[in-house]
């Protein structure tokens, strides 16, 4: 075979992930990109194909889904590979501790603690974290993550302890309270100026409490809203078409005008 190009396996996939890493192996050696690659360099790829995941699982296009499955995987063996020739983890390490994290992560199927729901599960979770040396629950939250799903993870890492609201109908009580807060920001009187700082601040607490309600009524936030940017993309693109069939520019049309395409599109 040219090139010594690793077979397809059976479908085994011990003998898959062997290919891979044969592959990446190769790659690694003897292209000049590969070679070039540290972790920094790789970094901002890793996140770019991550996103282009969640846009496959969004769209539910499955086999784009395996696809950038098949991408991120890559990615991950590839920063194995890199803390392989400096002697500092190999990937049998990354999933030899994967494994021994996940197991003793989960007493109630590899130990004798008996739990009742996944809310007891989540619980234990945070208690051995904790044990293992975290100073804080929220100590694993990521400090880069987008600040939507950064709140997501806040308010589920606080709750695995038992911080929590009891029932949705107060958390909705919040939403009210901070909509109003937010509100009363902007009844200024003569010309008194608008406190922007003060408003951003009441803005950020109506978001946080409208994020906590979506969580008590197992809506994911991130997703919703993404759903509604990818709707109103594909609107807006349909405005656009339209109106320049029509020989007309946006700039030029009323948004009357504008509004006839909108709600077309919404039929559509």
């Amino acid at each position: 075979m040219p090139n010594n190009i690793p077979p397809v396996t059976a479908a085994e996939p011990a003998s898959a992930f062997l290919r891979l890493l044969t592959v990446l192996d190769t790659l690694r050696t003897q292209c000049p990109w590969d070679k070039k690659q540290t972790m920094e360099t790789l970094r901002h790829l890793t996140i770019e194909e991550t996103y282009e995941l969640s846009d496959a699982i969004l769209e539910g296009d499955l086999e784009e889904v395996k696809k950038e499955l098949g991408d991120v995987m890559m990615h991950l063996v590839f920063y194995a590979r890199i803390a392989s020739e400096t002697n500092d983890f190999t990937i049998v390490d990354v999933l030899n501790s994967v494994c021994d994290k996940l197991i003793s992560r989960h007493p109630h199927i590899y130990g004798d603690v008996e739990v009742q729901d996944e809310q007891d599960v989540k619980r234990n979770w945070e208690k051995l974290k904790l044990k293992e040396g975290n100073k804080s629950v929220l100590a694993g939250v990521p400090v880069g993550l987008p600040s939507l799903v950064k709140a997501s993870r806040i308010q589920e890492k606080a709750r695995g302890v038992g911080f929590d609201w009891e029932d949705k109908t107060q958390v909705w009580e919040k939403v009210e309270e901070e909509m109003q807060e937010f509100k009363n920001e902007f009844n200024v009187v003569d010309n008194e100026a608008i406190d922007i700082e003060k408003a951003e601040d009441e803005f950020g607490d109506l978001l946080f409490s409208l994020i906590n309600y979506a969580r008590f009524i197992n809506i994911n936030p991130e997703n919703a809203l993404e759903k509604t940017n990818k709707k109103f993309i594909k609107r807006f693109q349909y405005l656009e078409s339209k109106a320049k069939e029509n020989g007309k520019e946006l700039q030029d049309m009323t948004l009357a005008e504008m509004d006839v395409y909108w709600n077309e599109a919404k039929k559509h």
